[in-house]
């Protein structure tokens, strides 16, 4: 039974920092796909970020150059680095892996305000 717990969300200035963190509890995980979604109000879910077993990366263009999608396997963590917050950015975060039946975390709500 694969279990996945974030954290690291908060409240924070425009133009500020947060680093989210993922850990996965459960077999393999250095084999898994891990993504990072969010969900704003009276949105739908969206990729932000995913990163292979093999460490390359991808992430929606609107957080392209502030974000980093990281992963250690070591520690069975799954991290995201988000710079330049803006307002826009306020939403959800929910870790995700690619399983064979898909696993999401509970969620850490990151709200970028002045």
């Amino acid at each position: 039974q694969v279990q996945l717990v974030e954290s690291g969300g908060g409240l924070v200035q425009p133009g500020g920092s947060l680093r989210l963190s993922c850990a996965f509890s459960g077999l393999f995980f250095s084999i898994y796909p891990m993504n990072w979604y969010r969900q704003a109000p009276g949105k739908q879910r969206e990729l932000v970020a995913g990163i292979t077993k093999s460490g390359s990366t991808n992430y929606a263009d609107s957080v392209k150059g502030r974000f980093t999608i990281s992963r250690d396997n070591a520690k069975n963590t799954v991290y995201l680095k988000m710079n330049s917050l803006k307002p826009e950015d306020t939403a959800v975060y929910y870790c995700n892996a690619e399983t064979a039946t898909g696993y999401w975390g509970q969620g850490t709500q990151v709200t970028v305000s002045s």
